[in-house]
């Protein structure tokens, strides 16, 4: 569909929305709700960028509730997180000031060695790390390219990568709400280069602050273009911006029928993208729930209580975790069938 026809289909009743996103869920995934096995490392939250809608980040170690892990303790966190059966351990966290490309590097060789001693031929584990921010800074805080960051990451065990740091491609919106952090242009760049390695990833939008229907529209239709070139997206993440805690609060949050009308355009226009995820601790799991039938198909994973992003801005998981018998149950009194799956989207029977 064009701009012009989203944007009006934006604004449509919500019936006449959520059929025809239904229709496209179905055609693609049917009647499967899709979800993994998996837990997070957030390697620490003092951050040199300072964007405006962050909750997440510190300045410092000396600020309040700040972290920041040491390579000796990766190893020990993930023998507290890890589950028998994940499949997934999604490494994802802050632009740090005082660390070196060999730290992040080697985040991911003590995360591999540690996958490799607890995986299965049946359930073997990926490593979803990094985001294309920092991915960026990696690279122009070091001095290395772009290609050979992620050939290095991957070569150590990094095998797909999450879609972060995206928010709004509009550059007037970025001025506003992230103006020192890698561009709309320089995100799509790298996960162009992801793509052409071999790498696949997902791909996100943070909607529900200062930008317009236009600009997420104009947002999609960019993820749309480089999914034509290339084919690397795996799933696409629409983020609801949560008020608490940051310089944007004074906005209030956009409202649930927002939500899944944004849910409903976002498969509509992103036809060529498979997944659609409802990212539960972001929503809450009962909105997370209710976006399977405006258009969404993934419900991310078990989580194990291993990520503070959203629940320190304001999201309803304080402590997020959902086991898979909680899943299956609400996907099945909701007329789904529950599959579990890899990284990559394969059926782990």
């Amino acid at each position: 569909m064009t701009r012009k026809e989203l944007l009006e289909l934006y604004d449509a009743p919500l019936p006449v929305l959520q059929e025809a996103a239904t229709a496209v869920r179905r055609r693609i995934n049917g009647d499967l709700l899709w979800y993994n096995r998996n837990f997070h490392i957030e390697p620490s939250n003092i951050c040199a960028h300072r964007c405006r809608f962050c909750s997440y980040r510190r300045d410092d170690a000396s600020s309040p509730g700040a972290w920041s892990m040491s390579l000796d303790e990766i190893r020990p966190y993930c023998e507290a997180k890890f589950e028998p059966g994940m499949t997934e351990i999604h490494v994802v966290g802050s632009v740090h000031p005082d660390k070196d490309f060999g730290y992040y590097l080697g985040i991911i060789q003590e995360v591999r060695a540690f996958a490799d001693e607890r995986q299965s031929a049946e359930r073997p584990v990926t490593i979803k790390a990094y985001t294309a921010v920092e991915i960026d800074d990696m690279c122009r805080y070091n001095g290395i390219s772009v290609q050979d960051c992620l050939e290095t990451l991957s070569r150590a065990g990094l095998q797909t990568m999450p879609g972060g740091g995206a928010e709004i491609f509009s550059p007037g919106v970025r001025e506003k709400i992230c103006p020192d952090k890698a561009s709309g242009e320089r995100w799509l760049e790298i996960h162009r280069t992801a793509h052409s390695k071999g790498i696949p990833t997902n791909c996100t939008m943070l909607f529900g602050h200062i930008e317009s229907r236009t600009d997420r529209i104009d947002h999609l239709l960019e993820l749309r273009k480089l999914q034509q070139e290339t084919g690397g997206f795996n799933a696409f993440i629409p983020l609801k911006f949560r008020s608490a805690g940051n310089s944007l609060s004074g906005l209030g949050e956009v409202s649930g029928d927002e939500v899944l009308r944004t849910f409903a355009i976002s498969r509509i226009a992103l036809d060529n993208i498979p997944h659609i995820k409802a990212y539960w601790p972001m929503l809450g799991k009962d909105l997370a729930m209710e976006a399977m039938s405006w258009g969404a198909d993934d419900m991310d994973g078990t989580i194990n209580d291993s990520t503070r992003i959203y629940s320190l801005a304001g999201a309803e998981e304080r402590n997020p975790s959902l086991s898979v018998a909680e899943l299956k149950a609400r996907a099945l009194a909701s007329g789904w069938k529950a599959v579990e799956r890899d990284s990559f989207y394969k059926i782990i029977s």
